[in-house]
């Protein structure tokens, strides 16, 4: 479980514009410093975490930011890595299989995790966030989701007003998957799209007509989510201003609460499967930050706000409410109002931030059962005489 070290400190910088629909984007000073860097949605970045604590001295910090006193909300965060196919523009620890026995083994550990990580969590603290990432958390079936779901609960001192939150894939998206997620708890949903174009989706091997997203959107308001938001991605194969603007306008039109338009980073050194999408197929940059001005006008002009980076909300979305009264905070999972809280990661690659500490879990299968394995052999014990 690589940790960095505790002195790192957060540095986040904000811009406002000057106007709420008008953001400011000096396209002239991008191309200035157009050069690779760590990926910007996370700080720090992962190539800054490193092995020096091993996972016995982040359960001890846990255990000690747990006795001293402090009652600060927690975040929780867990990982599915399981998708059904493999997307070429996926930068996410992720496994396709088909296996269903794999998927078992993994519930088996992560509820290993979870019987680790909750007996140390002091009287008193309550769980505001729950996240559920991937890979592709609606690969569960619906029963698994309600399994997983049940022992969280039973673990956890989670707020029956909690923020919910998952990820979900519409082509294998059923009813029941929507149903089930919203009678455990769920309240917000998070529906990856990338792009409408038949021909990007071709490209990257992720193949879902525009209805099947429609369907996920409606099925997730008839339901009651109280926050729907849908992931879009800039940069892939084939993709030009003219194409990507035609996307952009039928999602605004869905009126989601929120709109992600992710930059696609072509690292195939670190994601080898990268190599199915080949380089001169991929905009220039020149063409992608035309392609990230138009969006931005686009999305402004529909009464969406720049919340920065690469989120869009609806003006009365506690987002944009949190922008405007600088209360915005940013971290792991993304921009969030709620600043303040311990985040506990749990599942393969999962990272956790609390007190000085950034960790993340190993990122293999094989890994993290082992390190899951030993810790649950020799576990610490819970805080002493704190009852639930």
């Amino acid at each position: 479980m690589p940790i960095l070290a505790p002195d790192l400190k957060r540095i986040a910088h904000t811009r406002t514009a000057m106007t709420v629909n008008l953001p400011l984007i000096d396209i002239e000073l991008l191309k200035k410093y157009d050069n690779p860097g760590p990926r910007y949605t996370s700080y720090p970045s992962a190539p800054l975490f490193s092995p020096a604590i091993q996972s016995e001295d982040f359960m001890k910090e846990i255990l000690a930011t747990n006795t001293s006193g402090e009652k600060s909300d927690i975040s929780l965060y867990f990982h599915f890595p399981f998708c059904d196919t493999l997307c070429y523009f996926c930068g996410c620890t992720m496994l396709v299989s088909r296996d269903r026995k794999r998927v078992a083994e993994y519930v088996r550990y992560l509820k290993k995790e979870i019987d680790l990580i909750a007996p140390m969590i002091a009287r008193g603290r309550k769980i505001t966030q729950v996240h559920w990432g991937g890979g592709t958390p609606t690969y569960l079936l619906p029963e698994e989701i309600l399994d997983i779901a049940g022992y969280i609960k039973d673990a956890f001192p989670v707020d029956p007003e909690a923020e919910m939150s998952v990820e979900v894939d519409p082509r294998e998206l059923t009813q029941r998957h929507l149903g089930t997620l919203r009678h455990v708890g769920f309240n917000r949903v998070s529906i990856g799209v990338q792009d409408f174009d038949a021909h990007v989706q071709e490209s990257v091997n992720r193949i879902q007509p525009r209805e099947i997203t429609v369907s996920a959107v409606k099925g997730a308001e008839a339901l009651g989510f109280e926050s729907i938001n849908i992931d879009l991605m800039y940069g892939l194969p084939f993709q030009t201003e003219k194409s990507f603007e035609e996307t952009v306008t039928e999602v605004a039109a869905l009126r989601p609460d929120r709109i992600a338009v992710f930059n696609y980073a072509h690292v195939p050194w670190l994601k080898p499967h990268q190599k199915l999408i080949s380089m001169e197929d991929l905009p220039t940059p020149t063409q992608k930050l035309a392609i990230l001005e138009s969006t931005i006008g686009l999305l402004t002009s529909a009464g969406y706000e720049y919340i920065g980076m690469d989120h869009f909300a609806r003006p009365e979305d506690e987002l944009a409410v949190a922008r405007r009264r600088k209360t915005l905070y940013r971290n792991f999972q993304g921009y969030s109002t709620r600043a303040g809280a311990d985040l506990y990661g749990l599942g393969m690659s999962a990272i956790s931030h609390f007190g000085g500490i950034y960790a993340q879990n190993a990122k293999t299968l094989s890994e993290y059962y082992a390190t899951t394995g030993r810790r649950f052999a020799s576990h610490l014990p819970g805080i002493p005489d704190e009852p639930r």
